[in-house]
């Protein structure tokens, strides 16, 4: 039997994150040390108190079923949390709860996006971006912030220059994976001016929200005039809670977006796992010690890795937030990551997947002495 494949799922390629990822895996079966560096995933155990309270759901038989739109505590809680970041437009009802970030992303690409429509992604993006925009039919424009050294305010005549009447999405990520970029209000502002101008859908990817370094000054896109009705927020807490396994986000929109989204969610995942939800609510309300621990860690392990590029001549767009970096190498970015992995057993990701080619993208999820020796390894083999 010969199967037909679909147009739609033969238009992406699989993620190259997780490639790289089962790349080392297979070397860890044969018993080889790897470095992974290429996982987007805190390497941190998840908080005490959010286990406790998944374990407390558990017992009291929270193990059904819940409304397909998330449990009502939760819904609250985030919509709390979205307050206290400027965000009051959202109430209970503009939250939709699913299995994760990538869920709430998907969901959305498939309700505003048909055939034809154009989206528009700041590289380096997301490698799922790009796959979920053409799993959904769309046209991709691109802007390019490395050129900028992934500052977007200086992007923004580029941008001007790619958004149009033609545009139907722009998608934002700050603070951002690949780079750690966190976007300035005056970038976000400028990212305002051509949204309304040309009347463009929003999606701000905040996931990274709570990981940001030095002070920073860190803004929600919804919070800025103009950008009220026309901003969905993403976000989740796989990353600032150390829940990636546990598969819960969320995003916050119009009424009317939530309303046909729900076909989607219900049609699909149903709802997300009700004791984790129960446990969303015990993150979100007591763990911002735990958040500000890990928080100083990643700070304290990308001050270290800067240092450390530094002396080997490397200079590396210092993050302002989340816990990557992209190290400049060779213009065969893909080929530098495979002799990485494959001679110094230091797993990382092409920049290339991220549409900037030239980079190498490091996750410091990991320990300090660990890292240490994945920068040792690369020196072995003459790749810094």
């Amino acid at each position: 039997m010969t199967l037909d494949f679909t147009d739609r799922v033969q238009r992406v390629e699989p993620s190259a994150t997780l490639a790289i990822s089962n790349k080392a895996a297979e070397l860890e079966a044969d018993g080889v040390d790897v470095v992974d560096l290429s996982v987007g995933e805190p390497d941190f155990d998840t908080p005490q108190n959010i286990k406790e309270s998944a374990e407390r759901a558990l017992e009291a038989g929270e193990t059904g079923y819940t409304t397909s739109q998330g449990i009502p505590e939760l819904r609250e809680a985030i919509a709390e949390a979205l307050h206290d970041r400027g965000l009051d437009q959202y109430g209970s009802e503009n939250v939709m709860v699913t299995p994760g970030g990538k869920q709430a992303l998907f969901e959305i690409f498939q309700t505003l996006v048909d055939d034809g429509d154009e989206v528009v992604l700041l590289d380096p993006a997301w490698v799922s971006y790009e796959a979920m925009a053409k799993i959904a039919g769309a046209d991709l424009k691109r802007v390019d912030t490395a050129q900028y050294d992934f500052r977007l305010e200086d992007a923004l005549g580029d941008l001007r220059g790619v958004v149009s009447e033609d545009t139907d999405l722009l998608v934002v990520n700050s603070p951002g994976n690949p780079h750690g970029a966190v976007y300035s209000e005056q970038a976000l502002q400028g990212v305002r001016d051509v949204a309304v101008n040309h009347d463009v859908t929003v999606i701000s990817d905040e996931i990274y929200d709570q990981i940001v370094y030095d002070g920073a000054s860190y803004t929600s896109l919804g919070t800025l005039e103009g950008m009220r009705d026309r901003t969905i927020t993403v976000n989740g807490f796989s990353k600032a809670y150390a829940m990636t396994g546990w598969r819960l986000g969320y995003f916050a929109g119009p009424e009317e977006l939530i309303d046909q989204a729900s076909k989607i969610h219900g049609h699909s995942v149903s709802c997300a796992v009700n004791f984790v939800q129960h446990a969303g609510i015990e993150a979100i309300r007591n763990t911002d010690d735990a958040v500000d621990e890990m928080r100083q860690a990643f700070e304290e392990r990308r001050d270290m890795l800067v240092d450390l590029f530094d002396e080997y001549g490397k200079d590396v767009p210092e993050p302002e937030g989340a816990f990557y970096m992209m190290l400049p190498v060779a213009d065969d970015d893909q080929a530098w990551c495979e002799q990485a992995i494959e001679d110094g057993h230091v797993a990382t990701v092409p920049g290339s997947a991220f549409g900037t080619p030239g980079y190498a993208r490091i996750s410091y999820a990991n320990s300090k002495e660990r890292l240490r020796e994945a920068v040792d390894r690369l020196d072995d083999e003459d790749l810094l």
